[in-house]
């Protein structure tokens, strides 16, 4: 069995938001013990976050099926470049923020 990811702790320190993080947790724990399919589960989330970059690759509905899936790819490849880019920035800042104490 695997260690549970550390309790996140925020910047501020209020406790209010480590008590919401941790009722968080426990929900989704929750949630995903009663799923069976995840996959199923969050697929309605993969089709709408797809069907938004298509929206965002060709907003006038004129380009060819292929190359909108095409561009859809792309642009979901850079934002999922920007969100483990502030995943980095966040942890690197939160180290610096230990290496003070």
């Amino acid at each position: 069995m695997t260690e549970p990811a550390p309790e996140p702790k925020p910047a501020s320190g209020d406790s209010r938001a480590r008590d919401r993080a941790v009722i968080a947790r426990i929900a989704a724990a929750e949630r995903w013990a009663r799923t069976s399919d995840r996959a199923a589960a969050t697929e309605p989330a993969r089709r709408g976050l797809r069907a938004r970059f298509e929206r965002e690759a060709d907003p006038d509905g004129v380009l060819d099926a292929a190359e909108r899936a095409r561009r859809a790819e792309a642009l979901l490849t850079a934002h999922m470049l920007r969100l483990a880019r502030a995943s980095a920035q966040a942890r690197r800042t939160a180290a610096e923020r230990g290496r003070r104490r």
